[in-house]
């Protein structure tokens, strides 16, 4: 993790200062779903702007997830690693009539606090959690023998990791992975991100998923005249894991913050820290 950051042309804080007051701060989520940690930000004292880089969508076909709902009771356990698989998923079931009950009999594991509490608010606890919020924890903490298990895996439609499936079914899973949604980039940068991007007048952009750091680079390639790295030099790259961290470093050419937990509050906490640092 590095710091070779230009010194900060604002002023020392006060003790009574918020954290980050005097940062500007790009937030990279999906359309819809920036609005809680842009929020989080503001409460610590930094100026936030939104740049969606993703959008999610229904799946092309409903058709996988659909005969997987038809078929719950075949499966030990339903893995669950964001809120939007939450989300699509259980809409389905509403969409089909099922409630909660035909969930009874299957264990399920998510990755993530903020995953576990979009469970919990449909009156669901989930059976494990791994002890780091990322999946590779999943996988080396599963709590149980996986030799044999039936496993339920609605996910991204494309372009997410494969470690899950790859491993789960390596020790002896049968795991059946089913599109619950899309994650698209968008067409276009808000006015008020591409103007900020272009007078680098940003202290830190922040990266949620491995996505927002590929739409990103997708999105920006156009902006400027040279490489993208040079481009956001002096700006501090912020990222919530390690996955995220290695296609910051791809793409973007570095890391500067690596949230220790995996979380929004952790990327949180990291960029306080990283201030306080410098």
């Amino acid at each position: 993790m590095s710091n070779n950051l230009p010194p900060s042309p604002h002023p020392p804080l006060s003790p009574s200062s918020p954290p980050l007051v005097g940062k500007t701060i790009l937030v990279t989520r999906s359309v819809g779903q920036s609005s809680q940690f842009s929020d989080r930000l503001t409460e610590v004292g930094a100026t936030v702007i939104e740049m969606p880089t993703l959008e999610i969508v229904a799946p092309s076909s409903w058709s996988g997830l659909d005969n997987a709902i038809a078929h719950l009771s075949d499966f030990n356990w339903l893995i669950l690693t964001s809120t939007n698989a939450i989300d699509y998923f259980f809409e389905r079931l509403k969409t089909q009539n099922i409630d909660n009950r035909a969930l009874a009999k299957i264990k399920i594991a998510v990755v993530g606090e903020k995953t576990a509490q979009s469970l919990k608010q449909r009156s669901l606890q989930p059976d494990f959690i791994p002890p780091n919020f990322i999946a590779d924890s999943l996988i080396a903490n599963f709590p149980e023998e996986l030799t044999g298990k039936k496993i339920l895996f609605p996910r991204v439609e494309s372009g997410g990791r494969e470690v899950l499936v790859k491993e789960f079914t390596l020790k002896g899973a049968q795991v059946t992975e089913v599109a619950a949604y899309q994650s698209c980039c968008p067409n276009s940068i808000p006015p008020a991100a591409e103007l900020a991007l272009q007078n680098k007048s940003l202290d830190v952009i922040t990266f949620a998923s491995s996505k927002t750091v590929q739409c990103f680079n997708k999105l920006t390639t156009k902006l400027f005249s040279k490489s993208l790295e040079n481009s956001l030099e002096g700006i501090c790259i912020a990222s919530i894991g390690p996955q995220t961290s290695k296609d910051c470093r791809s793409l973007l050419g570095r890391v500067d913050v690596e949230a220790e937990e995996h979380t929004l509050e952790g990327l949180t906490q990291a960029l306080i820290k990283w201030v306080v640092i410098k």
